[in-house]
């Protein structure tokens, strides 16, 4: 599931973001940023708007010309567990250990 902070289903806009989530252990949520870079490597706001109102086969011709990358900067929920009241540096540790389990 993929929903912005006002709680917007987002996931059919962004196909390529959904397929890579099927590596997190179930029941795990994550916060962050969804970012699309232009061709010189800076952020695109604008192109990142214009993918939020394509779907289906727009969705995905939009994800290959122009993708979408998840920015995790936080680790809610792990496995079920809730893990807001874990000290931040546990929680990043965590976060950071399923990075590097997902490749």
């Amino acid at each position: 599931m993929l929903r912005s902070r006002r709680g917007t289903e987002m996931a059919s806009a962004f196909p390529e973001v959904v397929a890579g989530a099927v590596q997190l252990p179930d029941a795990t949520a994550l916060d962050g940023e969804l970012v699309v870079w232009d061709a010189a490597g800076r952020l695109a706001f604008e192109r990142l708007q214009n993918r939020l109102a394509r779907r289906g086969v727009g969705a995905a011709r939009a994800a290959e010309e122009c993708p979408a990358h998840f920015v995790a900067f936080d680790l809610l929920r792990l496995s079920g567990t809730d893990t807001t009241s874990w000290p931040y540096r546990r929680r990043r540790t965590a976060l950071e250990s399923l990075s590097y389990a997902s490749g």
